[in-house]
């Protein structure tokens, strides 16, 4: 055996001594575990930035994301039980919701009652899509350290200025979703608004557009709409006014009134029509006779329909049994008046 082979063996040079993280990092359980299992003291100290706030801010977006999930598809949910038997009292309009409110049957069509209740649905899915995503925005902005009062504060201020500021737009957005919910008017109406009557062509929550007789589209902001009158809601009634001169009241009634059940039992005007139509008799006196009222009531959609052949069959019944011929004659003057022997008609010197 030789001195060399009972040498010890050279060992490596030791290393330096590893630093330890900060008393703060141990003492918080995350950068502790993130050091045990990593040795990496940059990584354990940075690991509340580097690994807990982004899971915390993606933990924020992920729950609004689930929460405006849930809301859409409860606001869905509840558009669609609009179509079936059960009504939810939201999206009632407002006279069924009075209990001294007198309805009639079939006033309310289904798929009426479809398109306002899409229509409030898609504002309800813009109003929550805003509100959770404007809390989630909030508290990723918390998370990054920013101090929120001064923001809510300035907000709060902001909105008061704006809210001044722009009166007649908050007012224009508040009688349009009264609008929505209540039925006023829908797309397809007929509506007098005032200055302006005609078709509805669309209903938004700022501005109202409707298409008069002569094809002018006229833009109604909804806080200057002060009254409604909608033709196409529920039903109507239509009221013919015919002079019959001074003929025989008795004779143009049976008259008249024979040409209106005609109109009833036309198969292509029968489903328009809620109630017979009825002859009421003389409604006024006039220089030129007497003036007899026809009523019928109708649907909401058939008025102008049966209105036009109401009117038709009326005057062509008028005509046929000679009561025009006397209304004709009755107009008639037998002669010219002459005038007095000294006047020449013409005008004097001046």
């Amino acid at each position: 055996m030789t001195v060399a082979s009972l040498t010890p063996l050279a060992l490596p040079a030791a290393e330096g001594p590893q630093p330890d993280p900060s008393p703060t990092c141990l003492d918080d359980t995350l950068c502790r575990s993130v050091f045990d299992l990593t040795r990496s003291v940059w990584f354990a100290e940075g690991s509340y930035w580097i690994l807990l706030k982004p899971l915390r801010i993606a933990l924020i977006l992920l729950l609004a994301v689930v929460a405006r999930w849930l809301v859409h598809r409860t606001i869905k949910r509840l558009v669609r039980t609009t179509t079936g038997g059960a009504v939810p009292t939201l999206l009632r309009p407002l006279r069924e919701r009075i209990p001294t409110a007198a309805t009639e049957p079939g006033e309310f069509i289904p798929e009426r009652r479809r398109q306002r209740a899409e229509a409030i649905g898609s504002v309800l899915r813009s109003l929550a899509t805003a509100f959770i995503f404007g809390i989630a925005l909030l508290m990723v902005l918390k998370e990054f350290s920013f101090d929120l009062a001064p923001l809510l504060a300035s907000a709060g201020i902001a909105g008061v200025a704006l809210g001044f500021g722009a009166q007649s737009l908050v007012k224009d957005l508040i009688a349009g979703l009264f609008m929505l919910v209540e039925d006023q008017y829908g797309v397809g109406d007929m509506v007098d608004l005032g200055e302006a009557s005609g078709v509805v062509e669309s209903v938004g929550l700022r501005v109202t557009t409707v298409r008069d007789g002569r094809g002018v589209l006229w833009y109604i902001r909804n806080g200057e709409i002060i009254r409604v009158g909608n033709r196409s809601q529920g039903w109507a009634l239509v009221v013919v006014d015919l002079p019959i001169g001074f003929a025989g009241t008795e004779e143009a009634t049976a008259v008249l009134r024979t040409a209106a059940a005609s109109v009833a039992m036309d198969p292509a005007l029968a489903p328009e029509i809620v109630e017979a139509p009825e002859v009421l008799g003389v409604e006024q006196v006039t220089v030129d006779g007497a003036v007899i009222r026809t009523v019928v009531k109708t649907t909401a959609d058939g008025q102008f329909a049966v209105g036009r052949e109401l009117r038709r069959r009326l005057a062509e019944a008028l005509e046929n049994s000679g009561i025009t011929a006397k209304i004709a004659a009755a107009r008639l003057y037998p002669g010219v008046p002459t005038r007095p022997p000294g006047e020449t008609g013409q005008g004097g010197a001046t």
